[in-house]
């Protein structure tokens, strides 16, 4: 649950930042927006004079974002003037509506957080009684578990929160938590920055035992700081009624139709012809190894791990002091000594029951602050996880020409004059960014959706300004003189008989019953192409019920094997 506590200042009216992340990440989120410092006042039983609420405590939908629409650009400015209008400023009024918002929800609530926008450091101009209020109603709301963040843009001469909003703002809960940021935001970007990081809680995936040897055990939390971004999955609705449609399973027995319970059905495995029967019981048996946690197993040179061996999304571990005391101390010990040795921690990893267990490198990373002294990289490892012998697969590479020295040295210039810093921040996905674009359309109305950047897309006028000569000095070195990437290839001209005329058409390759029945029992029949398979069934007279390639080689196979 969200409040948005805002001091009326046109700068915070732009599309809502909390609303439209809520809409998409989390929907069933409760979010109010409350306006304080207004000459008109809306609130339950207009008890607090100059606080506006301009929408109360609820899910997020496309009606409150185009309520917000309305207060955009200069007509949303005179909009908010005539509706909600400039008056006196009491922020212990505005924190004491929201805590009867809070308290007017009947529901359990797994967080209450509360965020105040504001450019203004001394909020009620040196008014005493008004700054103790607002310091004794923050401290109420703190105690029944409100977290309320600061977020705070620059102003002319600076933004001092110690003058006041240092006694406001709730402490970070533990080491994750941002705090207290002294730096005002400067831009809209480091403003939605900073609330998706406070928005966000930073749940653990699980929690596991660290054995470092026999006796010797740390907490760890693991932690997903990545993960593939999908679109939401279709709800089924009822034809009629448009109301959600609920999926339910129920197995039956193939001859008299009756349901099958869970414990009337077992688990089989073909192998060799036939069938291995087992309970589920069984079944669980197989599958556990040991406990959940991770074993270190000993230390490599970060040179021994490859770019191939990461083959699934990494995990990042963090210690948990809660669980073992004194894991931090010896996780700290850990992560300062494998980034001083460049070494990484080679573990053993069984994330829950019944899981088989998977090899991992564990790679060092310290801390990193950005130029606002906000985390901009975490402390602690990153979980890599490696393939096994069975996992890795040998290509035969194909053998091609040879570059010269001329065009190896000619191609090292172009890299050099493309190369880029990589942000995988820096680049949204446009086709999910597509899809909520149309989405967001037909909730709000809209004619036609925004027009999105593909970010994935070249920049062919700055590549061809850095490249300059280079690329067609690169074609001359490689290709001839009349090539030309955008035509045709030239057909090729078949080579005709000495006495002139036609050229034969390609020789049929016919092959032996004896070849074929070599190539059945080495189950090579798959490396002959379709056109050979079909010309070896009319060979032996055998009719093919398709033409696909797997009913030639059944077909052939059958034959043979009479």
């Amino acid at each position: 649950m969200v409040i948005s506590v805002v001091k009326n200042d046109e700068r915070f009216l732009k599309r809502p930042i909390v609303y439209t992340s809520k809409i998409i990440s989390s929907d069933k989120d409760l979010v109010a927006l409350v306006f304080y410092g207004t000459e008109q006042s809306k609130n339950p039983r207009n008890s607090f004079k100059h606080v506006y609420v301009y929408h109360d405590l609820d899910s997020p939908g496309s009606q409150c974002i185009l309520d917000i629409d309305k207060l955009l650009g200069e007509k949303g400015a005179q909009f908010a003037e005539k509706t909600m209008g400039s008056g006196e400023t009491s922020l212990g009024d505005a924190l004491w509506c929201c805590s009867n918002l809070y308290s007017d929800i009947k529901l359990r609530l797994s967080h209450k957080r509360l965020m105040i926008f504001t450019c203004r450091d001394e909020h009620h101009g040196g008014d005493g009684a008004k700054d103790r209020q607002a310091r004794t109603k923050a401290a109420d709301l703190k105690e029944t578990g409100v977290v309320i963040d600061l977020m705070h843009l620059t102003k002319p001469g600076g933004f001092d929160v110690s003058l006041f909003f240092c006694d406001i703002v709730s402490p970070p809960e533990d080491e994750s938590e941002l705090g207290l940021q002294i730096e005002p935001c400067r831009k809209l970007e480091d403003l939605q920055k900073r609330v998706r990081a406070k928005e966000l809680k930073k749940r653990s995936q699980s929690r596991l035992t660290f054995s470092l040897g026999e006796g010797v055990n740390l907490a760890v939390g693991v932690y997903v700081l990545a993960r593939t971004a999908t679109k939401p999955s279709a709800v089924k609705l009822h034809r009629d009624t448009n109301e959600p449609v609920r999926t339910k399973t129920r197995y039956f027995h193939a001859h008299n139709g009756g349901i099958l319970l869970p414990n009337d059905m077992k688990r089989a495995q073909v192998y060799g012809k036939k069938q291995i029967v087992m309970e589920k019981d069984e079944v669980d048996e197989i599958k556990k190894f040991d406990d959940p946690g991770l074993v270190l197993m000993g230390f490599k040179p970060m040179d021994r791990l490859k770019l191939h061996h990461h083959i699934r999304p990494a995990l990042f571990i963090y210690p948990e002091e809660e669980q073992i005391s004194g894991s931090s101390c010896m996780f700290t010990a850990l992560l300062l000594n494998c980034s001083e040795k460049n070494l990484f921690a080679l573990c053993r990893y069984i994330p829950r029951r019944n899981t088989p267990p998977r090899f991992v490198a564990l790679v060092p990373q310290r801390e990193e602050l950005d130029q606002s002294q906000t985390q901009a990289t975490p402390p602690g490892f990153h979980v890599i996880f490696l393939p096994f012998a069975d996992d890795i697969r040998t290509v035969d590479a194909h053998v091609g020409p040879t570059a010269s020295d001329e065009q190896v040295d000619k191609m090292k210039e172009i890299v050099h004059k493309l190369r880029f810093k990589y942000k995988s921040d820096a680049f949204e996905n446009p086709v999910l960014q597509q899809h909520y674009r149309n989405l967001e359309a037909l909730a709000l109305n809209m004619l036609e959706p925004e027009p999105i950047e593909d970010l994935t897309m070249p920049k062919v006028q700055m590549m061809d300004a850095r490249l300059g000569p280079l690329a067609q000095e690169f074609k001359d070195l490689v290709y001839p003189p009349d090539y030309n990437p955008e035509g045709k290839p030239a057909a090729k001209r078949k080579t005709a008989e000495s006495g002139g005329g036609a050229a034969e058409k390609k020789a049929k390759v016919e092959m032996s019953e004896e070849e074929l029945k070599n190539h059945v029992a080495k189950c090579t029949l798959g490396k002959l192409t379709v056109p050979v398979l079909k010309d070896a069934c009319k060979q032996f007279g055998i009719r093919t019920t398709g033409t696909k390639k797997q009913e030639l080689i059944d077909a052939l196979t059958m034959h043979l094997s009479k």
